[in-house]
């Protein structure tokens, strides 16, 4: 792909507007301190040093105002869901990001909270040194609230910037000049096709660091390390073993699999050079390893959509002279790539940025009020048709129903973290099927997958907690008991179309 690259040179003024404006949203009116001791950045999503915009920004105000950056990246354990398994991949990530930091002459200030609520006070301490600070825009779960509530504590300006995907986030607002909410992928797709190619050569610079002309850092934070300790490399590097003293679910445990950002760039090698060229044909199929497996690293910020993006369009040598004249909204053909390249870009930019303008734009996007008309309508009329099975939460987390299949894939969640694609998209509706109410089935899909999912608790995982209740989706016929007019699935007819035996014996046997 040909890219317009990130400017570079030593202008102080080039570097800090090398974030489109877009990107940036003022959080408080309170002014630039420039007699503060340093800029801060407040790492809150995009936890990476490469391919972030905000770190874009936070090294342009450094150069700017000729000051050290300081990065405070903190680890709550007072939030839902908190678990070893969770922290953990976020641990390898901060011990990761330290060993960066410390070759480019940043301060990292890596937190632990031990108990909850003990890091209360740490940000606005470090922003009552601070010139300015910078933190990570991220629509879904608490950190929209969290960033409300610092942006009134800090006493200098805050900036929010948007590292979450290709299209800016409030790109439909310019548009539209309201809050804008796509009801369906085709019409976000279309939207995204119009819009995007404008925005295509806006990449963050993939190590803002390299050649950034920083003072050096100094240590001086003792008063406020000593109330909130940093987390040594010793300690982000122990593993699981530092998680037995802090406040956490320890009946969650962590996977295999690694956080951080080399291991998300690991598996973004393999998946182009041994699986993308399949990828159209077998990402469906359950005993396939089809998949680029990188949503984990996406939602906690260890790789850029940017850097995916870059990636792939390289491997298939994509340029945007390839782009289609007209955008239909089609699902093929706009890109001008090959159908593998097509279905994956389809899934990273298109499903994965709809749920982020959900997100964005909607505070009730959690609520099963949020559902289209046509879903809430036909889901309270069949609310009371008879279940042939219903299952409890303590069932269904235990993969304790009378269906290997949907068993199987509960497994997997519990044991590795994640589910086959496909099938949790079975896993969901077959859930609606065997609860009481459409209502509880969304409170046990939201459950278990954001207690057992790493990619859990993202814009993406509730646009397909939400698509199995109608969300994106039109009415189908014929009408259901149960479902009536949303799309039904079955076990038996995934397992007429695709090879499941292999899986569900893999993920019957124990750990």
């Amino acid at each position: 792909m040909r890219i317009r690259s990130r400017p570079s040179d030593d202008s102080r003024n080039t570097a800090l507007s090398s974030v489109p404006e877009i990107r940036i949203r003022r959080a408080n009116s309170f002014p630039v301190r420039q007699d503060g001791d340093f800029v801060l950045y407040w790492m809150i999503a995009s936890r990476r040093t490469t391919w972030n915009f905000a770190l874009d920004r936070a090294v342009g105000w450094a150069e700017k105002l000729r000051k050290p950056l300081v990065i405070l990246e903190a680890l709550r354990c007072g939030y839902s869901w908190a678990s070893d398994r969770m922290h953990s991949f976020l641990l390898d990530g901060m011990a990761e990001n330290a060993s960066r930091l410390e070759r480019a002459g940043v301060l990292y200030y890596p937190y632990l909270e031990p108990t909850r609520n003990a890091g209360k006070g740490l940000l606005a301490a470090l922003a009552l040194r601070a010139c300015v600070v910078v933190t990570d825009e991220f629509p879904c779960f608490f950190i929209p609230r969290m960033v409300a509530s610092a942006a009134r504590q800090v006493p200098v300006m805050m900036e929010v910037v948007d590292s979450n995907g290709l299209l800016p986030l409030r790109q439909a607002e310019q548009i539209f000049h309201t809050a804008f909410t796509f009801p369906t992928a085709f019409a976000f797709r279309r939207f995204l096709q119009r819009e995007l190619p404008q925005h295509l050569m806006d990449v963050p610079k993939a190590n803002a660091l390299k050649r950034a002309k920083l003072p050096r850092a100094k240590l001086f934070l003792q008063e406020i390390e000593k109330r909130w300790p940093m987390a040594s490399t010793r300690v982000l590097n122990s593993g699981a073993s530092v998680l037995e003293g802090i406040s956490l679910d320890h009946g969650i445990a962590p996977v295999e699999a690694r956080g951080g950002s080399r291991a998300a760039q690991t598996l973004l090698r393999s998946f182009l050079l041994k699986r993308l060229t399949n990828y159209a044909e077998a990402r469906s199929e359950p005993e396939q390893h089809a998949t680029s497996e990188l949503s984990p690293y996406l939602h906690f910020g260890h790789i850029s959509a940017h850097e995916i993006f870059v990636g792939i369009t390289r491997q298939g040598g994509w340029s945007t002279d390839h782009l289609a004249a007209r955008a239909t909204g089609s699902r093929t053909g706009w890109w001008g790539a090959s159908p593998a390249i097509e279905a994956f870009l389809d899934q990273v930019i298109t499903w994965r940025e709809l749920g982020f303008n959900m997100c964005h734009t909607r505070k009730d996007y959690d609520q099963f009020e949020s559902l289209p008309a046509w879903a809430l309508k036909t889901l309270h009329e069949h609310a009371r048709d008879k279940r042939t099975h219903v299952y409890t939460l303590r069932q269904f987390e235990g993969a304790a129903t009378h269906d290997a299949l949907w068993n199987a894939a509960q497994t997997q969640l519990v044991r590795e973290g994640r589910m086959h694609n496909y099938l949790r998209m079975l896993w969901g509706k077959k859930i609606i099927e065997w609860t009481h109410t459409p209502e509880k089935a969304l409170e046990i899909m939201v459950e278990l997958n954001n207690k057992y999912a790493l990619d859990g608790r993202d814009p993406n995982s509730y646009s397909g907690i939400f698509w199995c209740l109608g969300r994106y989706d039109r009415p189908w016929g014929p009408e259901r008991p149960i479902f009536g007019k949303v799309r039904y699935m079955s076990s038996e007819n995934t397992a007429r179309k695709f090879e499941v035996r292999n899986y569900i014996r893999r993920y019957s046997s124990p750990a």
